[in-house]
């Protein structure tokens, strides 16, 4: 089963958690696509909901297909959040912002009652830092905080799109460090990054995962937090 598959598996699943009257957060990235195009069928059928886009990607398509999208200020709580993410480890903790959108997924994950994520199989690991960590960082302190990164062992990379520097929707910009293998607790590390000035914020998502939904094969494998 290709990953692509899998991830319409945990889409397709995940949209069973939907009812009319909720306030939605709509995650960013290639599984969410298929997480909207679901909701967009659905609200075609008469499904009635409000979302909160993390992304002004996601937001465009969720508006193309006729979902409702507000702004947080105006929601002001969500009754769920659903987002996919690059690592899931056994913990529930995961490593998010491949897409760029994690400053925006992190400040909507917060304000949401009930968070699930949905993945493919690869995104399921037993430890977080395979994937790069991206770090949100103000322009104006990027290069400081590369040399200070570099200085304790990171190895960090500024992302780029072609040969322009990557910015998020915060016009921001993106750093990506390498943590595999760092001999620190999460909690600590994340702590540690953002106490550098400038970072807005990281790619940690330690404590907001409330259900996992990965795609497995054919199956949805769906974890609860106890």
């Amino acid at each position: 089963m290709s990953s692509v598959n899998e991830k319409k598996v945990a889409a397709l699943e995940a949209v069973k958690y939907i009812k009319s009257g909720m306030t939605i957060g709509l995650g960013t990235g290639s599984t969410v696509f298929f997480l909207i195009e679901a909701i967009g069928k659905m609200v075609l059928k008469g499904l009635k909901i409000k979302t909160v886009a993390t992304s002004v990607e996601t937001e465009k398509l969720a508006k193309s297909l006729g979902i409702t999208v507000i702004t947080l200020a105006e929601a002001k709580r969500l009754n769920i959040t659903i987002d996919g993410a690059d690592e899931v480890d056994d913990h529930f903790q995961l490593i998010k912002g491949g897409g760029g959108a994690l400053l925006r997924e992190k400040i909507v994950a917060h304000n949401t009652d009930f968070n699930i994520i949905i993945a493919d199989s690869s995104k399921r690991v037993s430890q977080l830092g395979q994937f790069k960590l991206p770090l949100e960082t103000i322009p104006f302190a990027t290069q400081l905080i590369l040399k200070e990164l570099q200085e304790m062992g990171f190895r960090p990379v500024q992302r780029k799109k072609g040969n322009d520097d990557y910015k998020t929707d915060e016009k921001n910009d993106i750093i990506d460090v390498d943590i595999w293998g760092v001999d620190i607790k999460l909690t600590e590390l994340e702590h540690m990054l953002k106490n550098i000035p400038g970072i807005v914020e990281t790619g940690l998502f330690l404590t907001s995962t409330d259900l996992v939904i990965i795609g497995k094969g054919e199956q949805a494998i769906t974890e609860k937090k106890i």
